[in-house]
């Protein structure tokens, strides 16, 4: 199965996310904006695994996040990977990340343990759409950058989900594996 970490975006945000969406899409270039319902900050992109090796991941997690507690992220600004100037993907940011740019990078000395790949340089964020070609592009750059110091808002972070991912014609469909509480 295909699989990833997730920390799962506050249902409140939603709707502001779809506006910044909107507002970028009379830009009128070629993004594929990511759905509602699949919004979410990619802790750690794990690809393909048994589910021998998921049990392991969850009995990991669940042992390491005892260390941790709640905490609130305020999601704040636009920006692209990997530049403005070649924009693949749209992301969102977060205000002072130190908390769970923390925690991820010490759970990834557990999955480099485990055999994957380390993070090079992790950047915390939630994908909001993926450039499909080079239509208005320019445009779109001028519009994310207008957007550079757009607040969303606070969430809490109280979990982080194993999801499957499953890849289909129409778009990715992600399932809940196990949600492991801070």
């Amino acid at each position: 199965m295909r699989a990833f970490m997730a920390i799962e975006l506050n249902s409140k945000l939603v709707d502001k996310i779809i506006e910044i969406q909107k507002t970028l899409a009379e830009a009128n270039a070629l993004v594929k904006f990511v759905e509602p319902e699949n919004l979410h900050f990619t802790f750690k992109f794990l690809g393909d695994i048994t589910p021998e090796k998921a049990d392991t991941i969850i009995n990991m997690a669940e042992n390491k996040i005892e260390s941790y507690k709640p905490f609130d992220i305020k999601i704040k600004g636009t920006g692209a990977f990997p530049s403005l100037g070649y924009i693949k993907v749209i992301w969102l940011g977060i205000e002072e990340p130190d908390e769970f740019s923390r925690m991820q990078e010490d759970f990834d000395q557990e999955f480099v343990k485990m055999g994957f790949k380390k993070e090079r340089s992790y950047i915390p964020h939630l994908t909001i759409g993926r450039v499909k070609g080079v239509q208005n592009k320019e445009l779109l750059v001028s519009m994310v950058t207008e957007l550079e110091d757009v607040d969303v808002g606070t969430m809490n972070v109280d979990r982080l989900i194993l999801k499957e991912s499953d890849l289909t014609p129409v778009g990715p469909i992600y399932t809940d594996l196990k949600e492991i509480y801070l």
